[in-house]
């Protein structure tokens, strides 16, 4: 069971600390329930938005998590609380993966956890952390980065995306798209994609790749082009390009290794094919060219990947390793 805590005061804004409850509180999986267990951290009866919380615990006890969460809050023009940046910075140095949700982030500079660190922020306070934390590598245009122990985002549907990250990050693909089906939000956006400010999100249903994102999806086990994918849209290839750009804030070619990649993790966790199958599947070509890619967007071989996520027993172990 992965201990998740979120560290709660005065001033949070209600609707990250609402999604991370919704994420690590409830059920992650249709058939076993929640892999975590979540507790609400906080120095006494504190006040998010127009709601009043009652934490079940003292900030002390951040640094028994796995997983501190420390959500958006309101004032940024004021220094983040002293007793909850010492209480992230212990966490932080007794183990604890920390991620903020928004401007949660301030915490996090405020603690030092950023210093020499890529971070993010909601884009209309990327400035303003950058000016008050110069030692912070502050990217804008992001949705989230993952530095290792240390997790920041953008705002709002941005903490979705994290958390989600966490999940698959904690119990594979698998866990996270349930999850992700249950709360009616997308599987996946890489961490990389634009903060879409100046760019409108389109409607799910309603945008100039509507039809062809299903398409390709469908067809993943084929060598696809920017050409091909450009003929099928009825539009030039530099045409498709500005349309990937605005809708999932990457380029075709990136976007669809993506989704080759995510794919291939979900066919490592659910089915015994091998990696030269999977890389078959995928469009990879070659387990050579599989194994290049998937080290280089997950952090670990393909074989480890399955080791460590293949589907797992009644006490949460993890199936023994092939031989």
């Amino acid at each position: 069971m992965t201990q998740v805590a979120l560290a709660v005061t005065d001033g949070m804004l209600h609707f990250e600390l609402a999604l991370a409850c919704e994420v690590f509180g409830a059920d992650a999986s249709d058939e076993d329930g929640s892999p975590y267990r979540l507790s609400l951290c906080g120095p006494g009866s504190v006040r998010a938005g127009r709601f009043r919380l009652e934490p079940d615990h003292g900030l002390d006890r951040l640094a028994g998590a796995d997983t501190v969460i420390v959500p958006g809050w309101a004032d940024i023009d004021r220094d983040p609380p002293g007793d909850l940046v010492e209480a992230v910075r212990a966490a932080h140095e007794a183990g604890a993966r920390v991620a903020s949700l928004c401007t949660g982030a301030f915490v996090l500079a405020a603690a030092g956890l950023l210093d020499g660190r890529r971070a993010t922020t909601h884009w209309a306070h990327t400035g303003e952390l950058a000016r008050r934390h110069p030692r912070v590598k502050v990217d804008p245009d992001v949705l989230y980065v993952d530095e290792g122990s240390v997790l920041t985002s953008a705002g709002k549907a941005a903490a979705m995306d994290l958390c989600l990250h966490l999940v698959r990050l904690d119990h594979g693909s698998s866990a996270a798209n349930t999850l992700a089906r249950r709360l009616v939000v997308p599987p996946h956006r890489d961490g990389g994609q634009a903060q879409f400010v100046t760019t409108p999100v389109p409607a799910p249903d309603h945008h100039p790749l509507a039809e062809l994102l299903p398409w390709v999806m469908q067809r993943l086990d084929r060598p696809l082009t920017v050409e091909d994918l450009a003929r099928r849209a009825g539009m030039s290839s530099r045409h498709l390009g500005r349309h990937f750009r605005s809708v999932t804030g990457t380029s075709p070619l990136k976007w669809l290794l993506t989704q080759r990649v995510r794919r291939a993790q979900l066919l490592l966790e659910t089915t015994d094919a091998t990696v030269d199958a999977i890389a078959t599947a995928t469009g990879m070509g070659t387990a050579t060219t599989l194994r290049r890619h998937f080290h280089r967007t997950v952090g670990v071989p393909p074989d480890a990947y399955r080791r460590t996520f293949r589907s797992r027993d009644r006490s949460g172990a993890p199936d023994a390793p092939e031989r």
